[in-house]
């Protein structure tokens, strides 16, 4: 898989909590990402259009394709970390979480990225500040299982 630029694989990250439907798929498309994977734990919105099956079906008239990988969201005795601006403890709370529980799916993701077996692919979810947002833990342990995955935040 060729990188952002830079012949490295790339990952690419996304929030959504600034966009409408329509703009998170023209920032995707300018990516040339074909493939998103929605790390939120509960992928249910309150704004029209960001639910897990119309989203799906948006990002699918884009051919875009969808997948929840809700083991990659963040539990509910972990979100208030990050709502109450807890973030540092939140992050280590989260990587605990998420090797205890997807280390597995971790390593596979890693390797697909790396090799170049997987689509272009970003992370999705919510929060619009990656630093404030568990998908930065995401795309860190993905890096440290595979070094030379490159991380573009949109």
């Amino acid at each position: 898989m060729d990188g952002y630029g830079k012949g490295m694989p790339t990952l690419w990250t996304i929030g959504y909590e600034r966009l409408p439907p329509d703009a998170l798929v023209a920032e995707l498309e300018a990516a040339g990402v074909e493939r998103v994977l929605d790390v939120r734990f509960r992928p249910q919105s309150r704004r029209p259009g960001m639910s897990m099956t119309r989203l799906g079906q948006l990002l699918g008239e884009h051919r875009i394709a969808y997948e929840n990988r809700r083991t990659l969201g963040t539990p509910p005795e972990i979100r208030p970390l990050y709502r109450t601006g807890a973030t540092r403890k939140a992050a280590t709370a989260f990587l605990a979480y998420v090797e205890r529980e997807a280390a597995a799916e971790l390593d596979t993701l890693a390797d697909e990225l790396a090799d170049g077996s997987a689509p272009r692919t970003a992370l999705l979810c919510l929060e619009a500040e990656p630093d404030h947002c568990h998908r930065r833990v995401l795309a860190e342990a993905l890096v440290r299982r595979r070094g030379e995955i490159e991380v573009v935040d949109l």
